[in-house]
């Protein structure tokens, strides 16, 4: 036996799902960020500067309004997932293909579509569409599926916090890493190649064409060192989903959309102002050489936030933290306005606007919504659901990328153009744009998290329990009785010591009467065992319940106190890994009794059957008989 949370393929799978966005969050840079500084800097070199003018703002509009088309197309690429069958499970196939895919067609971008613009620009436009088109859904696929993978990584609650934490950690370093390489390896390398010194053509290419290959090899190690879970509350969910479906689990579902209209306040604000700092740099402050310093503060700051978010959200409620970011943010703005001249403001600025936990708590947050979604109308729709988040991404880079290309046209930023050519109205343009609007945005998104989230860490775990009631009344593992088959039997032993209860005597600490058919035992102290030989298929993210399957098949969940779902997995340690063989006896979970008591809960340990309908008849349990863990409690038969 060893310790569930301490198992090396656990640390394994965190391992490679962190690992995994460093590639994916740098690849979603190059593409929100850096192409539009590319196609403004770079890409029409040699054409017309009119020509180039108006081909930027062509393809900038274009653009945006292929990324608006794709908010209806991101759900049907999400239903595409959660209908995807394979030994592979659902998300490693599109992980894979899409990051491929994406990061071929991004290279052909980054050529300029080999150069077309000076020869047909005409040309250039239709196939620009057609390969942004196809490059953005491939991406998307990857960017879902990747997310989506949380909750079949992991019921816990907590773990999907870690996991989520680790993902936006190196997706920080990912992100921010950028900042720090992005003008040595684009001068660098088009110094090498042409002899100038400046961000020339060749260099962009070779800066994309390294994230490109970043992104595959993180892919790769995902796919490679992350497990898809199977359990009976994924399981119990309808498996296909119609297009119709896909839209109203979104849509019927508020906890879904408030929490991703705040988290959209948020990313406007974010990539308006990133996508603009570069600008900021070079042609207002006019020290382009001194942009890495974003990238350091923000690589820093993001190694200490995403790793303090998990051991944060112990004490402090998500809604908290992301207002708390917010606050910061909005800070940040005030000292952006007022202390462009003053190194040290600028730097307290940039460190203020990196303290931000929006898109952790987001993500969470409709992690939880998916269950919550699954109690209102029996769907889980864990790609779809977890592609809202990427979609909103998607939009407001395709805002970024109008806002920097409309800047860089009308405040004449392109080609050449350097700090000395810019007016005091291009410098008001530019503030309005980068930072007022910005500051208002991330205000406001904290008036609806504070309004209008309700979805809370207690309130996820109140929905696992009534997801708990339904399985127990048998609402959920639905089956088809063949009546012809014979009976089979089980013994059931006692998983811990205590007195025998009667499933009519147990109520919960509000007065409740359990539902479901089992017994309980009003335990003497803290520790589960295995009441038979079989193997234990799941546990739920609080950690205060396991399913446990008989060798011939009766399946039984093992609940171990009463209003224990509030604790959260707190106090709870598990002795076995989802999916291990156990033997009748072993120990699999202790919990302190004394904190559930102290706390006002229950200790009552009731074991009940998930497909109650099978059960044909059991034994009269002898309320009261004091038990010893490993003694027969009664005899099941069941079809």
């Amino acid at each position: 036996m060893h310790r569930h949370q301490n198992s090396g393929k656990q640390l394994i799978s965190y391992a490679s799902f962190c690992f995994g966005n460093l590639g994916h969050a740098a690849f979603y840079g190059v593409m929100s960020t850096y192409f539009i500084i590319f196609i403004t800097s770079s890409m029409f070199s040699g054409v017309n500067q009119a020509v180039a003018d108006r081909l930027i703002g062509l393809i900038t509009g274009l653009m945006v309004l292929i990324r608006i088309v794709e908010l209806v197309i991101d759900p049907i690429l999400g239903n595409i997932v959660d209908n995807t069958k394979s030994r592979w499970g659902k998300f490693k196939p599109w992980i894979l293909i899409g990051t491929l895919v994406s990061a071929v067609l991004l290279l052909v971008l980054f050529t300029g579509i080999f150069g077309l613009a000076q020869k047909s620009w005409l040309l250039f436009a239709v196939l620009f569409v057609l390969i942004y088109i196809g490059f953005d859904v491939f991406y998307s696929l990857s960017d879902v599926s990747y997310w989506g993978m949380v909750p079949a990584l992991s019921e816990d609650s907590h773990a999907r916090g870690i996991y989520t934490a680790l993902g936006a950690f190196s997706g920080a370093i990912g992100w921010n890493g950028l900042t720090i390489i992005v003008v040595p390896i684009v001068t660098g390398v088009t110094f090498a190649v042409t002899g100038k010194h400046e961000e020339g053509a060749p260099g962009w290419l070779a800066f994309a064409a390294v994230i490109s290959i970043l992104a595959i090899i993180c892919a790769i190690a995902v796919c490679v060192g992350t497990k898809e879970k199977h359990n009976i509350i994924r399981n119990s969910a309808k498996q296909k989903t119609s297009i119709g479906q896909v839209f109203g689990a979104i849509f019927h579902n508020d906890q879904i959309l408030w929490p991703s209209l705040a988290y959209l306040l948020y990313s406007l604000a974010n990539v308006i102002t990133t996508g603009v700092l570069f600008y900021m740099y070079k042609f207002v402050i006019g020290k382009p050489e001194q942009f890495w310093i974003v990238g350091v503060i923000a690589t820093i700051i993001g190694l200490f936030i995403s790793p303090l978010f998990p051991i944060l959200n112990k004490y402090i409620p998500r809604k908290w933290l992301f207002i708390t970011g917010q606050i910061c943010m909005a800070i940040a703005y005030v000292l952006f306005i007022v202390g462009r001249n003053n190194v040290y403001l600028m730097d307290l600025g940039l460190v203020l606007f990196n303290i931000n936990f929006a898109q952790l708590v987001t993500v969470l947050t409709l992690t939880d919504a998916i269950e919550y979604g699954q109690l209102k109308n029996g769907q889980r729709n864990e790609a779809v659901v977890l592609a809202v988040r990427p979609m909103i991404d998607k939009f407001t880079g395709a805002v970024s990328n109008a806002l920097v290309g409309y800047v860089a046209i009308a405040a004449g930023m392109t080609g050449t153009a350097t700090a000395a050519d810019m007016t005091s109205k291009d410098i008001s343009t530019f503030n309005m744009m980068a930072l007022y609007i910005p500051l208002v945005l991330a205000i406001t998104s904290v008036v609806v998290f504070l309004t209008k989230v309700t979805l809370t860490e207690k309130k996820h775990a109140q929905v696992v329990e009534e997801l708990k009631d339904k399985l127990a009344e048998g609402k959920i593992e639905k089956t088809v009785l063949n009546n012809q088959l014979r009976p089979k039997e089980l013994e059931i032993f006692a998983p811990a010591d205590g007195e025998l209860m009667k499933m009519s005597s147990v109520v919960d600490e509000n007065g409740r009467p359990f539902p479901g058919r089992g017994f309980a035992i009003k335990p003497s102290m803290g520790r589960i065992y295995a009441p038979f030989d079989g193997q234990v298929k799941f546990t739920f993210g609080t950690k205060h319940a396991f399913e446990i399957v008989s060798d011939n098949g009766l399946q039984v969940i093992v609940h171990v106190g009463l209003g224990t779902v509030n604790l959260r997995g707190e106090s709870f340690e598990t002795f076995y890994d989802d999916g291990q063989k156990v033997k009748k006896g072993n120990l699999l979970l202790e919990f302190d009794r004394d904190l559930a008591l102290n706390k006002g809960y229950k200790d009552t340990v009731v074991v009940f059957y998930s497909q109650p309908q099978r059960i044909i008849k059991t034994d009269e349990v002898l309320e009261g008989t004091t038990v010893k863990h490993g003694d027969k409690v009664i005899n099941v038969q069941f079809r």
